[in-house]
């Protein structure tokens, strides 16, 4: 199949997710037009890529669905300039996607070693090698090297928000997180911090479902 078609396919799903409700703002909406799923999922899937579903990707993970992506940057409510961490690098898709909200650099963490040479290949060949910064780690202690975060965006399950994460966001910075149980089911929490003593609000946008979110300060192996 051509690249022109898959751009035609993927740019029709981003008019389908905007005529539903889910892509609501202009700038959600011109990032997904800029970074179509197709180039950041194994060869195998890519007729695929198209389709409001998850796919899977290397190491038992997967690339989660367009609808659930943009429900998560549209809560973010990212704008240019912000300092953002992403925690679960996956594809490396949905950072490139947070990469042009922001337009500044933005650094991603990933526990999976085969999943960081996935992401970075996929970005490099998307154009955002000097762009998107994948580290290998334990993202639920964050990257304080790059702290306070305007924003940190969690793609995996927790059981809890972990406290590091919160010590490294601004005072109005807020944390996008799925919360709950280790399979199949979780709530979408937004959380801001309210103060430099880390008190939080926490809104919730509700039932999501992740892969698990491994380390420290998430589940355990």
């Amino acid at each position: 199949m051509s690249d022109e078609i898959y751009y035609e396919r993927w740019h029709r799903l981003v008019r389908e997710l905007e005529r539903e409700g889910i892509i609501k703002s202009k700038k959600v909406k011109t990032a997904f037009f800029r970074v179509p799923r197709h180039l950041f999922v194994p060869e195998r899937y890519k007729d695929y890529a198209h389709i409001d579903e998850p796919l899977p990707i290397p190491a038992g993970q997967t690339i989660s669905a367009p609808h659930m992506v943009a429900i998560m940057l549209e809560i973010a409510d990212l704008e240019e300039g912000m300092n953002v961490l992403e925690i679960g690098t996956g594809s490396g898709w949905n950072a490139a996607l947070i990469y042009e909200l922001v337009k500044r650099d933005v650094y991603t963490i990933e526990r999976i070693p085969e999943l960081v040479e996935f992401a970075r290949r996929n970005l490099e060949r998307a154009g955002y090698k000097d762009k998107v910064h994948v580290i290998l780690g334990d993202g639920t202690k964050g990257f304080p090297p790059k702290a306070p975060y305007d924003v940190i965006i969690v793609t995996a399950g927790a059981p809890k928000v972990p406290e590091p994460l919160i010590e490294q966001l601004k005072v109005e910075g807020k944390l996008i997180i799925p919360v709950g149980s280790y399979h199949l089911w979780q709530d979408l929490y937004e959380v801001i911090k309210i103060n430099e003593d880390n008190k939080v609000k926490i809104i919730t946008h509700g039932g999501v479902a992740f892969v698990p979110l491994i380390g420290e300060h998430g589940w355990k192996r």
